[in-house]
């Protein structure tokens, strides 16, 4: 094939499964890695280092982000994954997000433009849809990003609308809620976090009140659409090309659940008896949606996602169990959620420990010394 990948932010929860699905899928790539590194200790399950299948791995902040790599390794294609992740960390951190995920994102793509970067790849996502009654939402109905994270990901579309060209392909890939496993799993995605009480306390415990609509999408799922992203037609015409720029739901329709429904599969799915516990005192979660994936599946025919809702429990269960025997509080549920949630499979308690313990500074910068 050829080309020659950066990928940053290749050291979360997507870049050990999507660097894999590349490798065993594609010949010939040159694939170097960028990433700050916070969470590059909190591995799950993994036989060897993830990033031994890469070229190269870069550390560093994206925003001091050094643009020669870009030159100097003859980048053709970015896949930009580096981000702050998700709403928790985004509320506890807004100038941050504001920082890493608009602006030096912004700047990369920039950047990246001028150095002959002919393909970039944003990870964006469907949280910009926020709270939408009625039909699923589809790409031009109107945004309603809630949260800092969310207003990232609108602000970054629209910069990289302006930028894209006939010599400098974007593809952002609205994603829907990521699950499944991963050699650095993340338990604060709200599958993830379900398969993991179960098999811990035999209870769902559901912080909401369970009416809120989420879209899923399997992290090997996730994979598909970011190869696809990558070496897509461009050319806009009947043969399915979405040409220079395009921002596009990924996921499934057969995906898209309620809170109280998706609680009920884990249990369903599960060998063992799990009781679903509502939070009938929950605030009102006000991001609820639900998406129409048609486009995608129009544009992307060989890689819609191959992954049933039932494949991803068993998968998870499988890989969570060996992990629930780090938690050694199994006979008490907790009213706040189950031990883990204090662990480092939830990436904003990894940010806070870091902080507390004079690693990290309150922007996030890593301390030297």
């Amino acid at each position: 094939m050829g080309k020659r990948i950066l990928i940053t932010g290749n050291m979360g929860y997507i870049g050990p499964v999507l660097l894999k699905y590349l490798r065993d899928h594609y010949e010939g790539l040159y694939i170097a890695g960028f990433d700050a590194g916070y969470f590059a200790h909190c591995l799950s399950g993994a036989r060897i280092f993830p990033e031994t299948m890469l070229d190269c791995q870069y550390f560093g902040d994206l925003r001091q982000f050094p643009y020669d790599i870009l030159t100097n390794d003859k980048i053709d294609t970015v896949i930009h994954l580096a981000a702050i992740s998700n709403d928790p960390i985004g509320n506890r951190f807004s100038k941050v997000t504001e920082a890493i995920n608009s602006h030096a994102s912004y700047e990369l793509a920039v950047e990246a433009k001028k150095r002959g970067v002919s393909r970039f790849v944003f990870a964006s996502s469907c949280s910009l849809y926020g709270y939408a009654e009625g039909p699923p939402r589809r790409e031009q109905d109107p945004l309603n990003p809630l949260t800092a994270y969310a207003k990232s990901k609108v602000f970054m579309e629209d910069a990289l609308s302006s930028l894209a060209a006939a010599d400098f392909i974007v593809t952002c890939l609205r994603f829907a809620t990521a699950c499944g496993m991963s050699q650095r799993v993340r338990l604060d995605l709200v599958l993830n976090d379900f398969v993991m009480n179960a098999i811990l306390y035999k209870k769902i415990l559901i912080l909401s009140d369970g009416t809120p609509w989420r879209p899923l999408i399997h992290v090997k799922d996730m994979s598909r659409a970011i190869a696809w992203a990558m070496t897509r037609d461009a050319v806009k015409d009947g043969s399915g090309g979405a040409g220079e720029y395009v921002a596009v739901n990924t996921g499934s329709n057969d995906w898209n659940y309620q809170i109280k429904d998706l609680a009920s599969y884990v249990a369903d799915t599960l060998p063992e008896k799990i009781e679903i516990v509502i939070n009938k005192d929950a605030q009102p979660d006000k991001r609820s949606y639900k998406v129409d994936f048609s486009l995608y599946e129009s544009l992307a025919p060989q890689y819609l996602p191959q992954i049933t809702i039932k494949e991803a429990i068993e998968e998870l269960y499988e890989g969570l169990k060996p992990i629930a025997r780090e938690f050694k509080d199994k006979d008490k549920f907790k009213d706040n959620g189950a031990g883990f949630r204090d662990s480092h499979y939830i990436r904003l308690r990894v940010l806070i420990n870091g902080i507390e313990n004079s690693l990290l500074t309150e922007d996030l910068y890593w301390k030297s010394g």
